[in-house]
């Protein structure tokens, strides 16, 4: 079994070592960049951070990742019980869970994958813009605000949530739509299934789309970003994970 380590930027460096000291150094590749450890075709992916994750989906990896440090939101394993998850990997006795990702296509043309959100906002600070959102072809609000986010179950424990948003039970098949700092005193939140339509109402500031936490594209107004669930990235099912409702 080959086993590949990918460490966030930020990621703690004595976190780093313990994980490859339990590893056989002939076996393990470790990288900061997700395309390197993928091409040495490994088993399984080790993934340090939350961003480590996203790297490896943005760069279509089709491997389990095992996410450490990395939140609640895929379950991930704490720092504290890795070795233990690797003894587990190590010894084959695993299955894994499948969490989706959300497809983004903006006017008919695929740009990005995401695992936890996709989000449109301004591209200058403390401006507003208006945004409709569709589910299944049938209107659901417009409404002006900082910005929408829209959120898969394991997304809903991060951004979303953070504005108001409900926590999505994982494999409901559903996302939340939630604006952000909604220039209106009562504006609704909502849980659809999709696909689900954004779309820019006003041509005043400039709006970008962001896929997790990377800045993808200029959304122009009235085209519309369309978000459907599309592929899957699996996670090794072992002992001593976080629970997702884990406060």
């Amino acid at each position: 079994m080959r086993i590949g380590l990918v460490p966030s930027e930020n990621a703690d460096s004595a976190l780093v070592a313990r994980i490859e000291d339990a590893l056989s150094e002939e076996t393990t590749t470790t990288d900061e960049s997700a395309r390197t450890v993928l091409g040495a075709n490994p088993t399984v992916v080790i993934a340090i951070g939350e961003s480590a994750v996203t790297d490896l989906v943005r760069a279509d990896v089709s491997v389990p990742v095992l996410p450490v440090d990395a939140g609640t939101g895929l379950e991930s394993m704490p720092a504290e019980n890795v070795e233990s998850a690797i003894e587990t990997l190590l010894s084959g006795d695993w299955t894994t869970t499948e969490r989706p990702l959300l497809s983004a296509s903006v006017d008919g043309k695929h740009v990005a994958n995401a695992l936890f959100d996709a989000t449109l906002v301004t591209s200058e600070p403390a401006r507003i813009s208006e945004y409709a959102v569709k589910a299944d072809g049938e209107s659901v609000a417009q409404f002006r605000a900082d910005a929408v986010v829209t959120a898969t179950p394991a997304g809903s424990r991060g951004y979303s949530r953070n504005a108001g948003g409900p926590v999505v039970q994982p494999g409901s098949g559903v996302v939340s739509v939630v604006p952000v700092a909604p220039f209106a005193i009562h504006v609704d939140n909502w849980v659809l299934g999709g696909p689900v339509t954004l779309s820019v109402e006003r041509d005043e500031d400039a709006v970008v789309l962001l896929a997790d936490d990377r800045e993808v594209c200029p959304v122009e107004p009235h085209k519309p970003v369309e978000l459907a669930f599309d592929g899957v990235i699996s996670v090794p099912a072992v002992s001593s994970q976080r629970s997702f409702f884990e406060p």
